[in-house]
């Protein structure tokens, strides 16, 4: 292997990923410079263990020195993370957004609880499956009811489930999100049957930050967690966001030693420099990303692709779904072999049958620049190579909704 491998790859990857491709899965997005500046800081060599306990019959606050600065980081993060979300309190120590569930489970049930939320079938995290967290904690999963025609929660037969099965924790949200729900009769079961309601944000957090979509904390749920790289245009990591002291308090208590040891300073600060660029672009960036899912879903539509739920406005949210059973009649692809064909031509989307409109926005296409997208996209998807018309058309946009 060459002693410069992996630095050959970093420049092959911007290459391809910056500059020559186009971004359509909606689990991704793009940091800003000043972000990216802060990943690669000296903060990445730096190791704390952030307690305030007593140690070896000793109390201490923190078990290292040399944190003063890392510690202040931590603080202004959560500052500036409960102003972009309106919560009384905020923890960004979760490495992922699947760490901060684990973390929320961890701090609202005891082995033997249950543990609610929508299937995988329907798009609900895959996490939450009764072979994978609630295996891992002794915990039992029950499934929420799915209208698939709406592709939204059964929000009536959600509660009646709540009340029959009583939860210790429910948690809404899934990784194929497209509409907001109902959440105030979900809220009154939860609070009939004293079961906590969680809400994932982990695909629409940049849009909730932006006040778009919908405000769980205001709408029932305890709390909010979710991923800081998706809709959010954060490094990857998690964060989680409460009203309730308790349950702050019991979020915290399952930290260090728990579910966190370390936490990742380089990560910690430029989630934080992300947050001031949400404060200040997040509500027009938010409203931009579902006009243009809205816009794209039109357009690809009107060309005869077989994108879902154009009677209720294809989407609210970054996310457009594929009919998979179509798209296999129309060309004779799995949807797999499909994203294999897009990215031939460098238009990259994932091979579950989901589109996301969170990057492209990000690069700052608004809806005027939406036909000539799909017109590439149809060109594509009919085995014709136009790498090199969406090379152009990527190379025309600089990053949006970023400080200068």
């Amino acid at each position: 292997m060459k002693n410069t491998y992996f630095l050959d790859s970093m420049r092959a990857q911007e290459k391809w990923r910056v500059e020559d491709s186009i971004n359509l899965l909606p689990s991704e997005n793009m940091t800003s410079p000043q972000v990216r500046a802060l990943l690669s800081s000296d903060f990445v060599n730096r190791y704390t263990l952030p307690i305030e306990a007593e140690y070896a019959g000793e109390y201490m606050e923190n078990s290292y020195r040399g944190t003063r600065i890392t510690t202040d980081v931590e603080r202004k993060c959560e500052q500036v993370c409960r102003e972009v979300f309106r919560s009384r309190y905020a923890c960004v120590q979760p490495l992922s957004g699947h760490i901060a569930a684990m973390i929320t489970i961890v701090a609202t049930t005891k082995r033997g609880d249950k543990v609610a939320a929508i299937s995988d079938e329907f798009g609900g995290y895959d996490g939450y499956a009764q072979k994978y967290i609630p295996d891992i904690l002794g915990l039992k999963a029950v499934q929420l009811p799915f209208d698939a025609d709406a592709w939204n929660l059964d929000a009536d037969k959600a509660s009646q489930t709540i009340r029959k099965e009583k939860p210790r924790l429910v948690i809404l949200g899934a990784s194929l999100i497209l509409f907001p729900y109902d959440m105030k009769p979900v809220a009154e079961a939860c609070k009939a049957v004293g079961a906590t309601l969680a809400y994932d944000g982990a695909h629409v957090l940049g849009l909730i930050a932006g006040g778009e979509f919908q405000k769980p904390l205001k709408e029932g749920a305890q709390i909010l967690y979710g991923s800081t790289h998706k809709t959010f245009f954060g490094p990857q990591g998690g964060l989680i966001v409460t009203d309730s002291k308790e349950l702050d308090g019991r979020i915290r208590k399952n930290l260090t030693w728990r579910v966190v040891d370390n936490v990742h300073w380089n990560r910690v600060a430029s989630l934080g420099q992300a947050l001031i660029e949400m404060k200040r672009f997040g509500p027009q960036y938010a409203k931009q990303v579902v006009k243009n899912s809205k816009k794209l879903g039109r357009e690809l539509k009107e060309r005869g692709f077989p994108i879902m739920f154009e009677e209720l406005g294809f989407s609210r949210s970054h996310q457009l779904l594929m009919d998979r059973r179509e798209l296999k009649a129309i060309y004779g692809l799995t949807i797999n072999d499909f994203s294999v064909r897009l990215e031939k031509s460098n238009l990259i989307i994932d091979a579950v049958g989901r589109l996301g409109t969170a990057e492209i926005t990000r690069l700052g296409l608004k809806e005027k620049d939406i036909p000539e997208l799909a017109d590439l996209y149809m060109e594509a998807a009919k085995g014709r190579n136009v790498r090199r018309q969406v090379k152009s058309m990527r190379g025309r946009f600089d990053m949006a909704y970023r400080l200068r």
